[in-house]
């Protein structure tokens, strides 16, 4: 064809040209036809691949400070030494509003089925009052170093830990792990000496070590809040892409869940080059296509056929019971903190006995469905007291509820199917961890749709949506296991 056609306005070659051809002889104008030939597949080659040509999100740039920045307004790029510090009177006054609580007796049976349990909140406030000491709790989330840096216009908190031992000719990986709502950095306590330090913990893959960042989304704990609207995930992944680059990395691996994997996916579709991998143990994808709907159809009968496996099938149905009824029972929280955030914060803010019932009623139910049923909630079987409340004191010392919840908000301003990362693919190396309890299962035939580069996905024996703050080793196990295999690859 490209032979025939010169131009779009001349596309027949004159008489005289073709004669022209047909006077060399045949080894000649075997030469010059198998040239065109290979020429044209050339230029038809590269057309299929520009249309597939990989996608990434755009960066952009963006500014969270007070006001209207000036030209003046520069960040400064300093890494600062940060500690967990409260005051006298800031504990005074908690134990104060604590005191002056009100209750509302439950339903007779009703168990945590109408959120939290009033009955068992008041031995919750009762031990928080009288038994939980704060200032242990400090030194425990003083024991990893802190610091803060100015990133468009707002102070940005992070810990980073670094191995303790000699590595032995090993290199520390990079890795940034992100939260999500209602959790914060403290979700990662207990899986980072199992990352930085496996030798440390009688762990028997000691070839894969970690150095671990884990930032307070802005907004959370102790990253201040957005001062302008708009913040959303893209905002976020691009903050934390500034921050590692600030640390020196241009390389590194990433894990999330909840908010978290939105982000760290977020990062993934950014700067791809910069991620050598990407870990998830939550998966969402807004749309499964025709196929997925087939496999709806057929997957509790004959699963193998579209593309499921039996645990799958296992997870998945009675898909209206486990996706779409319990779905809408968990979900009134995030269609208020979607719409106005403020007014539900207002109160939240003002009361800790209402921001403990608020958030500590997410651990419950979130960690497994069954729960709700006991009147306790189950919190004790997964979780000390200690634990659950010092990650409510972080959102209650920062006076960060309002903030953190404002991010649903700005990330459904829009249709999350028409967001700007809903139609870019996901190319890096990605692992996924799929616990039974977590709100939905999204099957590795449905991920595939989005995460194109599935290297590991793995269901998990036992386990909810805090993956690493109740299964801390079964996750630090399978990040492993990822890492190792992207790094064979």
């Amino acid at each position: 064809m490209l032979f025939l056609f010169h131009n779009t306005r001349a596309p027949i070659l004159s008489q005289a040209s073709w004669w022209h051809f047909l006077s060399y002889d045949s080894p000649q104008r075997n030469v010059i036809a198998a040239s065109c030939v290979l020429g044209g597949g050339g230029l038809l080659v590269y057309w299929l691949l520009s249309r597939h040509r990989m996608k990434t999100l755009e960066m952009g740039d963006g500014w969270w400070g007070s006001g209207v920045r000036s030209p003046r307004d520069k960040d400064d790029e300093g890494i600062r030494p940060f500690q967990v510090k409260t005051s006298e009177k800031e504990i005074q006054d908690l134990y104060q509003r604590l005191e002056q609580a009100r209750y509302t007796p439950p339903l007779e049976g009703s168990a945590f089925n109408y959120g939290f349990n009033s009955i068992y909140l008041q031995k919750v406030i009762s031990y928080w009052r009288n038994q939980f000491d704060w200032q242990k709790q400090v030194k425990i989330l003083n024991q990893y170093p802190h610091y803060k840096t100015t990133i468009e216009g707002i102070e940005v908190h992070f810990i980073h830990v670094k191995p303790s031992r000699n590595l032995r000719g090993l290199t520390a990986k990079p890795l940034l792990m992100v939260h999500g709502w209602p959790g914060s950095f403290y979700e990662f306590y207990k899986i980072i000496p199992l990352l930085t330090d496996p030798a440390g913990h009688r762990l028997s893959d000691e070839d894969v070590v970690f150095e671990v960042i884990c930032p307070s989304i802005p907004g959370y704990g102790f990253s201040e809040a957005p001062h302008q609207q708009g913040f959303d995930t893209i905002a976020c992944a691009r903050i934390f892409h500034k921050l590692m680059q600030r640390l020196g990395f241009q390389e590194f691996y990433i894990q999330g869940g909840d908010w978290g994997a939105r982000i760290t996916t977020n990062m993934a579709q950014m700067l791809p080059k910069s991620i050598k991998g990407l870990h998830l143990n939550f998966v969402f994808v807004p749309r499964i296509g025709w196929s997925g709907l087939v496999s709806l159809l057929l997957g509790a009968y004959m699963p193998w056929l579209v593309g499921l496996t039996r645990e799958d099938s296992r997870r998945l149905f009675p898909y209206f019971k486990k996706h779409i009824y319990d779905l809408l029972r968990e979900s009134g929280y995030m269609h208020i903190q979607a719409t106005k955030p403020d007014t539900v914060g207002c109160g939240l803010n003002n009361s800790p006995v209402g921001l403990a019932a608020y958030i500590l009623e997410k651990f419950s139910t979130w960690t497994d469905k069954s729960f709700r049923n006991l009147d306790n909630g189950g919190l004790e079987r997964k979780y000390s007291l200690d634990e659950l409340l010092t990650n409510v004191m972080i959102y209650w010392v920062s006076s960060s509820i309002v903030s953190s919840m404002r991010f649903y908000k700005e990330n459904f301003a829009q249709n999350p199917a028409s967001a700007p990362d809903a139609r870019i693919n996901v190319y890096v190396p990605t692992g996924v961890s799929a616990f039974p309890n977590e709100l939905t299962h999204t099957p590795r035939s449905w991920a595939k749709k989005k995460y194109k580069n599935i290297v590991t996905y793995s269901y998990m024996p036992r386990g909810g949506h805090f993956a690493a703050f109740e299964e801390p080793e079964l996750l630090a196990q399978d990040i492993r296991q990822f890492v190792r295999k992207v790094e064979h690859l």
